[in-house]
């Protein structure tokens, strides 16, 4: 699907990272310093980068900041970091960061910030010269208010289904998500390979997300008995 670039001098979470976007589809190349993501970026030409911001070498900032001001900052960069201050989140907005991610990173805040930020970078891709995509003014404090989560995003046309519109989004999605899978569960008698297949989610990730939600995974069973 994409080709995402993990910056992050920490082992252990360049092989979860990988793991989880592999599962996803995605094809995943890593680095643990500065050098590498520099060398990973031109061979690579990476759709996303997900980027550490304390690294031994060369910090994420400076790195960004490297990017940015020879012209190579052309994918979306998420941030990642267990440390960052409002000043730092602050700063590399500025310099082109999209968003935060703060670690330990759940699996849920992961998967929408790479969804959003390939959605970002796809936008950027298919748009013409003269298009100017609106920045929000409060671009600054979006970011730095996001360290927990995801920075700035474009606004996405809200739902049509207002049952769901009084609840914070989180858990409207939540209910959405669980309600789709039971759908498929039912229409296919339980059959795992049928519902992956029309998800389109690997056997591996559905599983994992349907056990998150809660979803009674003989429920299609026992109405299909």
């Amino acid at each position: 699907m994409a080709n995402i670039l993990v910056v992050d001098d920490e082992l252990g979470i360049r092989d979860l990272l990988r793991e989880i976007l592999n599962d996803e589809g995605h094809s995943v190349e890593v680095a643990e310093n500065a050098a590498q993501a520099r060398a990973a970026r031109l061979r690579d030409r990476p759709d996303l980068v997900l980027l550490d911001i304390w690294m031994p070498d060369t910090d994420g900032v400076t790195l960004l900041k490297e990017w940015s001001a020879t012209g190579a900052l052309t994918m979306p960069v998420i941030m990642m970091s267990g440390h960052a201050t409002i000043d730092t989140a602050v700063e590399a907005t500025k310099i082109g960061a999209l968003a935060f991610l703060e670690k330990p990173i759940t699996l849920q805040k992961l998967l929408k910030a790479v969804e959003q930020g390939l959605a970002r970078g796809a936008i950027r891709k298919s748009a013409a010269p003269a298009v100017v995509l609106p920045v929000s003014p409060l671009a600054d404090v979006d970011a730095a208010v996001g360290l927990s989560g995801v920075g700035p995003v474009e606004a996405l046309p809200p739902s049509q289904q207002s049952f769901m519109l009084d609840k914070p989004l989180r858990e409207s999605r939540d209910e959405f998500e669980k309600a789709y899978f039971e759908y498929h569960l039912g229409k296919e008698h339980g059959s795992m390979t049928r519902v992956a297949e029309k998800t389109g989610l690997e056997r591996t990730h559905l599983y994992r997300k349907l056990k998150q939600l809660g979803v009674d995974l003989t429920r299609g069973k026992r109405n299909g008995a």
